[in-house]
């Protein structure tokens, strides 16, 4: 078995965790929930911090070597050639409101490059899984991008939320949202994982952290996609935050030319 078929099957483990604590406070009554704002005025609650911890632990007993940044605890043995990046909770506003659009993100990067990524649906029990140069899969099924996605003229452009984007990034928005069909809101990193499905075609955001962004890389890209930054470059852990995820490359470019002319 390779070292990246060992790390996958870890990358599983690791999700098979999550579930049952994402499950266990899922629609909870507030006081069990916890929910409270951090300083940066994002919301955090018991289950993100649960989660993170656990999957902490199980890295640090079975991957001692290796480095972990996660969303709620930061980084640990930062200079460590392997990475792992965790967001507990991803869609933490939706999560808190019982909308099961969120979801659970592991990542492993080697020298700052993305080669896993896990994207996990604790309520539907979904999950998407990407491993470099080795494929996507859905639930263990082999997934594509959609086959003849459409013209950036007739593409719905799917974004979380209108205020992430600022200065300049909102007039290359605005731009875009003129060039596309239309916009839909919400769903954080459930749009992407529809990307690698095939059942949407394009998601644009910026200001992503990396936690929020690293997992969402091999999914996307080994189903056929795009996901690179505004500037049209691979996404590694030290990319700027902003990101633009395709069915195919024709329509990436597409979007790039308007968002930088």
């Amino acid at each position: 078995m390779s070292e990246l078929a060992v790390l996958r099957a870890f990358a599983e483990r690791l999700a098979d965790r999550a579930r049952p604590i994402a499950r266990r406070y899922f629609r909870a009554e507030a006081a069990t929930l916890g929910l409270v704002d951090k300083a940066d005025a994002t919301p955090v609650t018991a289950a993100d911090l649960e989660i993170e911890h656990a999957l902490r632990d199980m890295i640090a007993e079975t991957y001692p070597e290796h480095g972990v940044l996660g969303e709620e605890h930061g980084a640990w043995h930062a200079d460590a050639p392997w990475q792992w990046v965790i967001d507990p909770i991803d869609g933490t506003r939706a999560f808190a409101a019982g909308k099961p659009q969120f979801g659970t993100l592991i990542a492993l990067a080697h020298r700052g490059v993305p080669v896993l990524g896990v994207i996990d649906q604790p309520i539907t029990a979904e999950r998407w899984l990407g491993v470099r140069g080795e494929g996507a899969w859905f639930n263990g099924v082999p997934v594509r991008t959609r086959a003849h996605p459409p013209r950036l003229a007739d593409a719905v452009v799917f974004i979380t939320m209108p205020e992430q984007f600022v200065g300049p990034g909102a007039e290359a928005f605005a731009r875009l949202r003129g060039a596309c069909k239309g916009v839909a809101y919400g769903g954080d990193c459930y749009n992407y994982a529809l990307v690698a499905s095939g059942h949407i075609d394009l998601v644009v955001e910026m200001g992503l952290k990396t936690v929020d962004f690293a997992a969402l890389v091999n999914p996307i890209e080994e189903a056929g996609g795009v996901a690179v930054d505004w500037a049209g470059k691979a996404l590694t852990l030290a990319s700027d935050g902003s990101i633009v995820a395709a069915a195919s490359r024709a329509l990436a470019d597409d979007v790039l030319r308007v968002l930088r002319p």
